[in-house]
């Protein structure tokens, strides 16, 4: 969940994200396809829906585009384009608006040149989708990393998210797909590859029910020249048995997990209608913990959500310090129209402001428990630009003297100065 966007561009073809990795991931496939179907001069606006500014924001960048490019087609997909592509259509300054299915298809963009009325819209039934297309792993690389996109949609509901209308049901990629793919990463150069998905823990169930720790283990075991593999954002309650086996014994999997809580308070989970309680969560880090001691966690954690007191806010805070958390993504409660929890009572903005402010300088003090804890250690550090790196459990590093980007090199931590350590 996030929102913002990043803005670039290629041969007259300008890519505006908003929103999550997985959009950051597609708007390189979107690119590519806008060029390949013969596009010279245009702007597409991969679009987010996760809260309803994500959209305001969507809508306001769109208009500017048009004042700054008169001349540009404008093309408009994603997420918040899926969910309401009339709304999208019925802007004067919008040429095409393509579904997240569409968005990656051969031609699609060419209709942006005739596109009128009723024309301007192709967006098929996201939840009618059963299989997510070998196009999804040919994804977002960085100089450091390769992003592979395994998985798409969510079969979950939870209250307070809109996403699975924009995304469909849950689809996944063939492994031996995956495991190729990765393999051409690995024999390219790259040092590092991130799983990732919309529910990514999720992978499988479509393919005989197969569970992500067999994926993870397939591309271990048969791509040997990959020095790491790491997973993104995961749900909590779908741990499988054969990854937690590959987090104990499997180096090259990242001892690092980055949890989708949400909360820390049992009935503000049973109203976000989470699949997992505050118990299972901690238990959960424990069991990790005991298999792989050198592995660091992360979360997502809603500030404010509806009906939220004081008392089961102070349990989320809580939670943090008493699971042993390193890394903290807050986010403000925002309502999304359509959702369930758009329509229970509302936490006053002021207090949910300052109760996301509180769980952040929380999240600080837990960062810098976690770089206390490194000073001393020596480790491999994947050079993401000059001067900076990542550990293997996540931990930021910046360095002295010189080192390639992407090559993984032995430092030693020195110190930190509250979000990075030094080396």
């Amino acid at each position: 969940m996030a929102d913002g966007s990043n803005i670039s561009a290629s041969h007259g073809v300008e890519v505006v994200t908003f929103g999550c990795r997985l959009n950051a991931y597609e708007s390189e496939q979107a690119r590519a396809r806008a060029l390949a179907d013969g596009l010279t001069d245009a702007v597409v606006f991969n679009t987010c829906a996760v809260t309803g500014e994500a959209v305001r924001q969507a809508r306001q960048a769109i208009r500017k585009a048009r004042r700054e490019r008169p001349g540009s087609k404008i093309v408009v997909t994603g997420c918040a384009a899926q969910i309401d592509p009339a709304a999208f259509a019925a802007m004067d300054e919008v040429d095409l608006v393509l579904g997240n299915a569409e968005k990656t298809q051969a031609g699609a963009y060419a209709l942006a040149e005739k596109g009128s009325g009723e024309d301007k819209v192709r967006a098929a039934d996201i939840m009618t989708l059963r299989r997510t297309g070998g196009h999804l792993v040919d994804g977002l690389r960085e100089r450091a990393r390769a992003y592979v996109e395994v998985q798409n949609g969510c079969d979950h509901r939870c209250t307070f998210c809109i996403i699975p209308f924009g995304r469909g049901n849950s689809r996944s990629v063939p492994s031996r797909e995956v495991v190729a793919h990765v393999r051409r990463l690995a024999t390219s150069g790259v040092a590092e590859v991130v799983l990732t998905g919309v529910d990514l823990t999720s992978w499988g169930a479509d393919l005989e029910n197969r569970p992500l720790g067999a994926l993870v283990a397939a591309i271990l075991r048969e791509v040997p020249e990959l020095p790491r593999l790491r997973l993104s954002s995961i749900d909590a309650a779908e741990i499988d048995d054969e990854l937690m086996a590959c987090l104990a014994g499997e180096e090259r999997l990242c001892p690092y997990l980055h949890l989708s809580l949400q909360s820390g308070d049992d009935m503000i989970l049973k109203r976000m209608k989470r699949r997992h309680s505050r118990e299972q969560a901690l238990d959960l880090i424990a069991r990790v913990r005991a298999v792989r001691p050198d592995v660091a966690f992360g979360a997502d954690f809603i500030a404010g959500f509806p009906t939220e007191e004081e008392a089961m806010f102070e349990q989320t805070v809580s939670f943090v310090e008493e699971a042993g958390l390193s890394f903290l993504h807050v986010f403000p409660y925002s309502a999304r129209p359509g959702t369930p929890a758009a329509r229970m009572p509302a936490v006053p903005g002021a207090v949910t402001k300052d109760r996301a402010a509180r769980l952040r300088a929380s999240g600080d003090a837990a960062l810098v428990r976690h770089l206390d804890r490194q000073v001393g250690r020596t480790v491999p550090v994947l050079v993401e630009k000059p001067g900076v790196g990542r550990a293997p459990d996540f931990t930021e590093i910046a360095f002295e003297g010189e080192a390639p980007v992407g090559a993984i090199t032995s430092m030693t931590l020195t110190g930190h100065d509250g979000r990075r350590a030094l080396a």
